[in-house]
């Protein structure tokens, strides 16, 4: 197995004061896919706020690439980690200046635009996610799936070693929800990129990733953690998210798959 690129040994983190979660103990390798999952309120999105020091943690430690990520400048740590928030934004500019905003982390001092060398890097992340063809369009006039695809591209133009994404499929239909995650398959493939990713379609997380982070939500902690076949569960399943399901296996693929049970009425036997 690859080395880590991002651990966290003991982490607690919340808001004024009160745990959301407590003793977190992870590991992220190179070059993997990670999806954390469960239900809504178990912390997700508030453990990636913790892992790119946007929210302080508590107690423990986080460490990047072997150091305590507390010790590495902002502007190093926008070098190294990227990330797409669960809203992309919708600003009243282009999208190529928008996109160009991921070399911020690289301006010398006094430096106000963009060089030619930040440019090229920018149309070719645009080119890669299929968004150059948008590049004189508004941000606030294009669609949500090209919108996350330009977010995407903004976020590879800082050239990261870590790729974090929170909901990226979120309110897209299936056609965008599968084109964002061939996207994010194809990057970690061609471009050896980590990604770790909050999701919530646990069948699209079993599908596309190497390793799997399942947070109950009640306990505050990590409830298992392994590749899909390992945490996507009936018993965890329902353990977690407290609902009935059944687990298949996709025929294509060979990866679980999540099945609802729907329950019978009242008398219905």
């Amino acid at each position: 197995m690859s080395e880590p690129i991002l651990t966290t040994e003991g982490l607690s983190c919340g808001y004024a004061g009160d745990a959301v979660l407590s003793d977190i103990n992870i590991e992220i390798h190179t070059g993997q896919i990670i999806s954390i999952i469960g239900p809504n309120g178990a912390g997700k999105t508030t453990l990636l706020r913790a892992l790119t020091h946007h929210l302080k943690h508590q107690q423990g430690t986080i460490r990047f690439d072997g150091r305590d990520i507390t010790t590495i400048a902002r502007r190093e740590l926008a070098r190294k980690i990227a990330v797409v928030g669960q809203t992309t934004e919708q600003p009243m500019m282009r999208v190529e200046d928008y996109v160009l905003l991921g070399r911020l982390p690289y301006f010398r001092r006094y430096q106000l635009i963009e060089s030619k060398t930040d440019k090229s890097i920018a149309r070719h992340y645009m080119r890669l996610t299929n968004t150059w063809r948008l590049k004189d369009a508004k941000m606030n006039e294009i669609s949500g799936g090209e919108r996350q695809l330009a977010a995407i591209a903004r976020a590879l133009t800082q050239e990261p070693a870590l790729l974090l994404l929170d909901e990226p499929t979120s309110h897209l239909d299936i056609t965008h929800q599968q084109q964002i995650m061939e996207l994010v398959a194809s990057l970690n493939r061609d471009l050896s990129l980590t990604v770790l990713m909050v999701i919530h379609d646990l069948n699209l997380a079993s599908e596309y990733s190497d390793r799997l982070i399942l947070l109950d939500g009640a306990a505050g902690r990590v409830h298992q953690s392994g590749p899909p076949d390992i945490v996507l569960t009936n018993q965890a399943i329902h353990s977690v998210y407290k609902t009935i399901v059944r687990i298949g296996t996709n025929p294509v693929s060979g990866r679980p798959c999540v099945f609802l049970i729907k329950t019978p009425p009242v008398g219905d036997y």
